[in-house]
């Protein structure tokens, strides 16, 4: 499975905790250059993951009002 699929299949709330504990670790510092924009990209990524959750449950509660206004 590749890292790519293993994202696909993470919740928001689990996209979410990694991607406190990227920013956690970020803040904290202590890290090299090259970690540091290792867990920078990390982040990118789930925050994307995140983005396409809420942006999900938007179109639904959307559809849902939609539905309930016809």
């Amino acid at each position: 499975m590749t890292d790519t699929t293993k994202d696909e299949r993470l919740s928001y709330e689990q996209a979410r905790a990694e991607l406190a504990s990227v920013v956690e670790r970020l803040e904290a510092g202590g890290t090299s250059l090259e970690e540091s924009l290792a867990l920078w990209e990390r982040g990118e990524q789930l925050a994307g993951i995140c983005q396409r959750w809420l942006d999900g449950a938007r179109e639904r509660i959307d559809a849902a009002r939609q539905r309930t206004e016809d």
